[in-house]
């Protein structure tokens, strides 16, 4: 009787063991679910975050752009009009980052959020669908910020069209996907790890401003090391070196700025570089965590 009894026991034991594993399950798979962006929240809270970084940190990129550009610092404008270029800035900011987090996030929970592989290819995604918009106002952007151009955003924009065409909006289109694409497969990886490292450690669900450190760490790491990569698309989106003669392609930029300035100008503007994308970082990962949040609350 005793053993029939203890049989039972087992059975019952094993049958609540395996009720509690599925319910777990089920409620991974439900959170798992929840943690998908939709189409709209991905885009709205993607364009909500670039728009505030890029317009608050302006000022910086365009001291970076300076640092870059041919002929140096001062003869680019120095401290002047800081906020040349803002315009563009602004108009292209909320597309731009919309495109990448809408291709980012279906991308990355297609293929599996948790995987890195699949980080690496949405982060590449994500940049290559956002360079068609951030690459013609990034060519009206920088050519304002060093005085190339008219500030003003269309009479600038039409210089260009003027000038060089329609292509010349495009200018520097490989090697700012030359750049971007590198940036987020280290950036992007790097800042799920960190999240999902520190949400294991909490035992709990981030807060927005444990993300937006995560995206500063990250994002500081990842401007360092492309800061070359940066470099070479400046002066191909400005055109020509400070002789005015014309730059043909990234592997002429790369050997001319190493035989006539030395290999450390590939590091111009590491430093305000590297400011400007961790704090950057800080604000726009922090924002869009906030606005997800906000819009999940939502129905959105």
């Amino acid at each position: 009787a005793e053993t029939c009894t203890a049989r039972r026991v087992a059975r019952l034991t094993h049958a609540s063991s395996a009720n509690c594993s599925h319910t777990h399950l089920a409620a991974a798979a439900m959170a798992q679910a929840e943690d998908k962006p939709s189409f709209k929240r991905a885009l709205l809270a993607g364009g909500a975050a670039g728009f505030a970084v890029d317009v608050s940190l302006f000022p910086i990129d365009t001291l970076k752009t300076r640092l870059q550009a041919p002929g140096g610092f001062r003869q680019a404008g120095g401290f002047s009009g800081i906020y040349r270029g803002l315009g563009a800035a602004a108009a292209g900011s909320v597309p731009g980052a919309a495109l990448f987090f809408t291709a980012y996030e279906r991308t990355k929970h297609t293929l599996g959020a948790e995987n890195t592989s699949a980080q690496v290819l949405a982060a590449s995604v994500g940049e290559t669908v956002a360079c068609s918009v951030r690459v013609p106002v990034e060519n009206v952007k920088q050519n304002q910020q060093a005085g190339k151009i008219d500030a003003r955003l269309l009479s600038g924009a039409s210089q260009i069209l003027r000038e060089s065409g329609v292509g010349g909006f495009y200018r520097g289109f490989g090697a700012t996907v030359g750049r971007e694409v590198p940036f987020a497969m280290i950036q992007m990886p790097l800042l799920e790890s960190a999240k999902r490292a520190w949400r294991n450690y909490r035992g709990a669900d981030l807060e927005p401003y444990h993300v937006a450190l995560c995206g500063c760490a990250s994002g500081g790491f990842a401007a360092a090391v492309t800061t070359p990569l940066d470099v070479v698309k400046t002066r191909l989106m400005l055109g020509a070196d400070a002789k005015g003669l014309a730059y043909n392609g990234v592997a002429d930029v790369f050997s001319r700025v190493v035989k006539e300035e030395g290999a450390a100008a590939l590091l111009s503007g590491l430093s305000a570089r590297v400011f400007w994308i961790s704090l950057g970082g800080f604000l726009f990962f922090g924002a869009y965590d906030a606005a997800t949040s906000q819009l999940k609350k939502r129905g959105v």
